[in-house]
């Protein structure tokens, strides 16, 4: 008769570590299968770094630059070639009329032409000997030296300019080709070699008008 209760006492001893039992492994599921997995992680997640996107991008970047880098090469020269453009042929402006202005003009030419004229008018009935020298020979010559002296002048003051153009310019972008230096310090010289001869024949320094004086 003590035996078939021992056994209902094992029985319900049984079931509540076996409901135990089954709540234990299902908690520990729903940790695994939430929280836990390491295997199962996402890519792209906080712990491991997706470094793909930021590559690109460092690439995008880098091709970006070089093409800048590219345009910036052809883009650059624009400007000091048009400013070497307009310097170059004021420069060689200046070596010109330096040269004219010791070679002589058509203008000089036919203004010393006009003198002559001038002269023989005035001095065709009561003019000395004196006087025709002066009025036919002597304003001839003088007119022919003024007009090449600014001829002289002008070469100078282009010339010049030119030289001292980068310094008024913009910063960086003043630097001019050696041959419009070259050029313009020509047309320089010339200038002041126009202007002294041309002195010097006006004022009658090389040689002076004939006299009527034995």
């Amino acid at each position: 008769m003590n035996a078939t209760p021992a056994t209902t006492k094992t029985d319900a001893e049984t079931e509540p570590t076996t409901h135990a039992e089954t709540e234990g492994a299902s908690t520990t599921e729903a940790v695994s299968t939430t929280g836990g997995a390491p295997a199962e992680t996402a890519p792209g997640a906080t712990g491991t770094p997706d470094t793909g996107g930021s590559e690109r991008l460092q690439d995008e970047d880098a091709l970006d630059d070089a093409h800048d880098d590219h345009d910036a090469e052809f883009d650059a020269p624009a400007l000091p070639a048009r400013a070497g453009f307009g310097a170059g042929a004021a420069a060689v402006v200046a070596a010109a009329l330096g040269a004219v202005s010791l070679s002589g003009t058509w203008m000089g030419k036919t203004l010393s032409e006009r003198a002559t004229l001038v002269g023989q008018i005035k001095t065709s009935q009561t003019g000395t000997a004196a006087q025709q020298i002066q009025e036919i020979y002597g304003n001839s010559w003088h007119t022919t030296a003024l007009v090449n002296g600014v001829f002289a002048l002008l070469a100078l003051i282009v010339g010049a300019a030119v030289l001292a153009r980068p310094a008024f310019g913009t910063p960086g972008r003043s630097e001019q080709p050696v041959w419009v230096k070259a050029v313009a310090l020509a047309g320089v010289v010339l200038g002041v070699v126009g202007l002294l001869i041309s002195a010097g024949m006006y004022f009658d320094l090389f040689a002076a008008l004939p006299s009527t004086k034995g």
